[in-house]
C-alpha cells in the first residue's frame, strides 16, 4: 500500500520555524523527485520547494533564503525546513513524489498557520 506520512505542521508566530517531514512507503517505481507544494485558502496548490534525484533543490521565490529541503534517498523521506515564516504561509502543505514515470503521488495535507 503507497502511503506519503506527512507530520511537523502546526501553529507558530511570525518569525518562527516549523519542520515538515513527509515518508513515503509501498512505492514500487524510481522515484524523480521529492517536494513540498501548499494551498492557501481559495487559492490554487503551489510549489514550494523540490529535490530531484540528482540532489538538485529548486524552490517558489517567495522562500528562497528562508526554507531548506533535504532528502533521505534511502529512506525516501523529504523534509522542509522552515524559517521565518511569514502569515502569507499559512497554508496545507502537501508531500509530493514524482517517478521517473510520470506518477504523481500527494500526501493528505498538514497545516501550518503563522499567525500571532
Amino acid at each position: 500500500q503507497v502511503q506519503l506520512v506527512e507530520s511537523g505542521g502546526g501553529l507558530v508566530q511570525p518569525g518562527g520555524s516549523l519542520r515538515l517531514s513527509c515518508a513515503a512507503s509501498g512505492i514500487r517505481f524510481s522515484i524523480y523527485a521529492m517536494g513540498w507544494y501548499r494551498q492557501a485558502p481559495g487559492k490554487e496548490r503551489n510549489l514550494v520547494a523540490r529535490i530531484t534525484d540528482g540532489g538538485v533543490p529548486n524552490y517558489a521565490d517567495s522562500v528562497k533564503g528562508r526554507f531548506t529541503i533535504s532528502r533521505d534517498y534511502a529512506k525516501n523521506t523529504v523534509s522542509l525546513q522552515m524559517n521565518s515564516l511569514k502569515p502569507e504561509g499559512t497554508a496545507v502543505y502537501y508531500c509530493n513524489v514524482e517517478g521517473y514515470n510520470g506518477v504523481r503521488l500527494w500526501g493528505q495535507g498538514t497545516q501550518a498557520t503563522v499567525s500571532s
